[in-house]
């Protein structure tokens, strides 16, 4: 027994010292070979030997990935494909590779887009969409392109609509090599229930329904509820990225990284477009966002950089262009007034996520001596205020597609990260406008069927964890047709369902009982009666005893 346990000993080895000899291979080179003196546990001494070249340069193989020709890079595109193609907005689209495609448009078409959105007017996949090349679009955000909502809306191309962090978490399943995956996004809304149509028939809504959506399976985790969820399988991916070398590693820009490089990991054949080529070994390993294994073509970029929305920091030395016309001051005064209020529930060090629109003005507001975090969903966590005209960079934008600045202190990340810490629950609070909400917290806000098309975006993973993260609404207490926006059931496709905790209007703040499905009034504003809340809102709802003044 005891010489069975010092064999097993003697496997167990300590390293000892380690000699070096130089020698020399039959063709001539030298080599090293490394001598290891080895000691085991019961003080035997033994002899091993490892092998290493005599230079790191002559181990790294010689194939290179670069291609000097776009035409070429992209020939095996074929009609059918699902095209994956990075960018949010227009910061990190692939423009040379789209341009390249968009000269195939007599023999490359049906392709199926997979992207956050479609461009902008011509300008991104828009590009696509005006040669007639795309036959159907994965995506979260529509947002302003008139073109695309027009050709949905008569039954002209297909749209199967995605909540964003849905979206890049399909993309990541294929990637990893899982087939579905669970998440709370879109449970008890339109998104599980299948009802947006894939595609309108010619005529639009009135010709009825050519293709329906698809309907999810559901499973209830520790008592909530979460949508199963398949993979996106993309054929070929477009990526645009700022620092690739030769052999394919790439590096990204601040947010121009977005989607791209899970969709690089993603297809079967994968395109980089480079801003800059650079040397193997240039790049430092720690550096590195998308290792070269995932891509298998590099070309050169040559399409500049675009920016939808270019917004700069007021010049303080600027004229007042506040709104002389009664009714538009009295509407920036309402908006400022809301955004005002919601500013008091946030606490200094709190993680936010402003939706676009009044939520953005929330900054502007906050009491003294709190700062917040700020989170953008298309990877910054830190946003800054806008930036000076001298400053502007198309590389920072936020979820609104806004050029923006980072914070001492920011960081950045692809979007698979960003809905990681959203859906996760690690947001304090999220702020979202919305065109309904009802008294037990439901909230619509991505679509009016039949008419607007806008998108999900992120809205739904913004308001998936209600319990961690606290969701307000901050909107006008009526429509335009003045029509109450409060309403005890909502009529619209629901972004989430139980979500919302409080409403903040111009009227009234109201506290919302997710569980029990009521809401409470905890605050009226300046001459505001209670007769004029009760008949402006389309529900019940009880009276705080504490009735507070906005």
């Amino acid at each position: 027994m005891l010489q069975c346990a010092r064999r097993a000993y003697a496997s167990r080895v300590i390293p000892s010292r380690a000699l070096l000899r130089s020698t020399r291979n039959p063709g001539g080179t030298h080599a090293t070979i490394t001598v290891v003196r080895l000691q085991d546990a019961l003080g035997q001494l033994r002899e091993g030997r490892a092998y290493s070249t005599a230079a790191a340069e002559d181990a790294v193989p010689k194939k290179k990935k670069v291609w000097d020709s776009v035409d070429e890079a992209i020939a095996d595109v074929k009609s059918g494909d699902v095209l994956l193609s990075g960018g949010f907005g227009l910061c990190g689209t692939p423009d040379t590779l789209i341009e390249a495609l968009a000269k195939r448009k007599d023999e490359v078409k049906d392709l199926t887009a997979v992207s956050n959105n479609v461009g902008s007017g011509e300008l991104g996949l828009g590009k696509l969409l005006y040669s007639g090349q795309i036959g159907k679009v994965m995506a979260s955000y529509i947002g302003g392109n008139k073109h695309f909502e027009s050709l949905y809306l008569n039954g002209q191309i297909s749209l199967e609509l995605i909540p964003q962090g849905t979206l890049v978490g399909r993309l990541h399943a294929q990637a990893a090599g899982y087939p579905a995956f669970y998440t709370p996004t879109g449970a008890s809304t339109a998104v599980e229930k299948g009802s947006i149509p894939i595609r309108l028939k010619e005529g639009g809504m009135k010709a009825g329904v050519a293709i329906p959506g698809n309907k999810k399976e559901t499973r209830e985790f520790n008592g909530r509820k979460f949508v199963l969820e398949p993979a996106i399988a993309g054929d070929v991916a477009f990526i645009r990225a700022w620092k690739v070398d030769e052999v394919g590693n790439c590096v990204f820009r601040y947010t121009a990284n977005n989607f791209s490089s899970t969709m690089a990991r993603n297809a079967k054949l994968t395109i980089v477009e480079a801003e800059n080529i650079v040397p193997v070994g240039s790049l430092s390993p720690n550096a590195i966002h998308l290792p070269g294994i995932y891509v298998d073509r590099i070309v050169k970029a040559t399409a500049p950089k675009q920016i939808e929305i270019l917004t700069v920091a007021t010049d303080a030395n600027a004229k007042d262009e506040t709104p002389v016309d009664p009714a538009k001051k009295a509407a920036v005064e309402q908006r400022h007034r809301i955004a005002r209020r919601a500013a008091k529930e946030l606490k200094d060090g709190f993680h936010v996520n402003l939706g676009i629109g009044m939520p953005t003005l929330v900054p502007e507001f906050l009491p003294p001596g709190v700062k917040v975090w700020l989170q953008s969903e298309n990877g910054i966590l830190g946003m800054g205020p806008y930036p000076p005209k001298d400053k502007v960079d198309a590389d920072i934008i936020n979820a609104g597609k806004e050029t923006v600045t980072l914070l001492p202190g920011s960081s950045v990340f692809d979007s698979y990260e960003s809905f990681a810490m959203i859906r996760g629950g690690h947001i304090d609070v999220a702020i979202l406008g919305a065109m309904q909400v009802s008294q037990a917290g439901d909230i619509a806000n991505f679509m009016i069927p039949g008419k607007l098309v806008k998108g999900i975006g992120g809205a739904m993973d913004l308001v998936s964890n209600p319990d961690k993260t606290k969701v307000i609404v901050v909107m006008e207490h009526c429509a335009k047709d003045g029509s109450p926006k409060i309403l005890g059931e909502c009529a619209l496709p629901l972004t989430g369902a139980r979500t919302v905790s409080q409403i903040i209007t111009e009227l009234a703040v109201f506290d919302v009982d997710r569980h029990a499905g009521e809401l409470t009034l905890t605050e009226l504003a300046e001459g505001v009666s209670l007769e004029e809340v009760r008949a402006k809102t389309g529900c019940e709802f009880k009276v705080s005893s504490r009735l507070g003044q906005m």
